[in-house]
């Protein structure tokens, strides 16, 4: 049988595509996302205008796919594995640990310094950076909590408070210092020692009382 080449055409096609999202995150981050034209990112790669607007009908729509290549790379909140947890607390630190990863990589720092750069002016980019990273990760986060006060190790209450005060805790440290350009060597020791700290923090409000 004679293949019909589809496979063949998709893997320049996906090439071309990586590329294209590749020249807009350096040009974003380079310049920022109001200042980067389009013809500037089809310029960067080499290929045609047409070819860049067919796959990303707005430079929008190319951003979203920037936001969504660091996610899948360095969300590390979105996989870590809290069901697997031997008890609350670790479960906590484990959540606490994956944020700093995900917020102290380079990669997601620079798409945090950039929506801040420009929501104002455009702040849709902080919706598309909400709805593919810390959305879900908190949603995921808030559902845990939500087992853990349905099985009474936690005390009942509104599981997407909890997760909002114990991620608000995680960030209040290190990461707000790290993202405003205060970078330090010892960001990810302080980070683990932060996290602990906000862990046994939450326990103490929110942990139930052993029973019996």
């Amino acid at each position: 049988m004679i293949p019909d080449g589809t496979e063949q055409d998709a893997a320049p096609a996906d090439s071309r595509r990586q590329a294209y999202i590749a020249a807009a995150q350096r040009l974003f981050f380079a310049h920022g996302y109001g200042a980067t034209s389009m013809n500037a990112i089809a310029a960067a790669v080499g290929g045609s205008k047409t070819t860049l607007w067919t796959l990303f009908p707005s430079k929008l729509a190319l951003f979203e796919a920037v936001v969504e290549g660091i996610v899948r790379d360095y969300g590390a909140a979105l996989t870590v594995d809290l069901d697997g947890a031997p008890d609350v607390e670790t479960g906590l630190v484990r959540m606490g640990d994956s944020i700093m990863e995900t917020i102290l990589s380079e990669q997601v720092t620079g798409i945090h310094r950039l929506v801040m750069g420009e929501a104002g002016r455009v702040p849709e980019l902080g919706r598309a950076m909400f709805e593919r990273g810390p959305g879900p990760g908190m949603a995921r986060f808030a559902a845990w909590l939500a087992g853990q006060m349905l099985a009474g190790t936690l005390k009942p209450g509104d599981p997407a408070v909890a997760a909002q005060q114990f991620a608000g805790m995680c960030r209040a440290g290190v990461v707000d210092r790290h993202l405003m350009g205060m970078v330090s060597p010892d960001d990810v020791a302080q980070g683990r020692r932060e996290v602990r700290a906000a862990a046994a923090t939450f326990m103490a409000a929110w942990g139930a009382a052993p029973t019996g």
